[in-house]
């Protein structure tokens, strides 16, 4: 069944705010202070992450291809995968969600960041930051787990298996994501999505949060940057090894 474009942008908006929710809604369960969930530790994080990606793509993998990535938006494009024309609006509808998912976040745990005086936490339940504040370390990490992530989602669900079986195909990609986040994710955070960075790093910017600190304007384009040159080889490698 062919969806109409409006009904694949919503199910993109929808995505991408269902990751917010899930990913940051983990960060701030852990890092915000007097949660049920504070120092729970980063396997709590981790899970956020995987089943925030893995319940998008089971929803709407069969509406829109579950995206909720530009840079997978983009990778595929530039791949001759999808269609150029429709990159714009399914880059719109996934920003437009992961604002709005994040603010959800934020209306939820509004008086636990009311009560966080640290800024490196509340600043992590928004956007990435590299742990040891070099450029490189963030750009060279965005740039492989994005790589890893986009190649391992085509291989499970654009190879013939997945696509005979896409809910098994979908729960597999959200476990690539738990195990990136877990191996992979000290450095960064790790990011790997435009979206999912900029617009709630343009949220911590305007919100009235008490002890927020800097939104680290000067290194926001890294995560975007980096994950859609990574996105890119990711699928150019999946397209020369593995299409059919």
């Amino acid at each position: 069944m062919e969806y109409s474009l409006f009904t694949k942008l919503a199910a993109e908006f929808v995505g991408t705010a269902v990751l917010m929710i899930f990913g940051n809604g983990a960060v701030a369960n852990v890092e915000l202070k007097n949660t049920k969930g504070h120092n729970a530790g980063w396997l709590n994080v981790a899970m956020g992450y995987g089943f925030g990606v893995m319940f998008p793509v089971l929803m709407f993998g069969g509406v829109s291809g579950a995206h909720i990535n530009p840079a997978m938006t983009i990778a595929q494009a530039v791949n001759g995968m999808f269609p150029w024309s429709n990159v714009l609006p399914y880059i719109i509808a996934q920003i437009l969600g992961a604002a709005v998912g994040q603010l959800i976040v934020y209306v939820c745990y509004y008086p636990h960041y009311k009560e966080t005086e640290n800024a490196e936490a509340i600043l992590s339940t928004f956007c990435t930051t590299d742990a040891q504040a070099t450029r490189r370390n963030y750009f060279i990490n965005e740039f492989f787990g994005t790589m890893i992530l986009v190649l391992g989602a085509l291989c499970c669900l654009e190879l013939q298996w997945g696509r005979q079986n896409y809910a098994s195909a979908s729960i597999v990609v959200g476990f690539i994501v738990w195990g990136l986040v877990c191996s992979m994710g000290g450095p960064t955070g790790p990011g790997l999505n435009p979206a999912r960075d900029l617009m709630p790093r343009v949220l911590h910017s305007i919100l009235p949060i008490p002890h927020k600190g800097s939104s680290r304007w000067n290194e926001a384009w890294i995560p975007v940057v980096a994950p859609i040159i990574g996105g890119i080889i990711g699928c150019w490698l999946f397209h020369v090894l593995f299409a059919i």
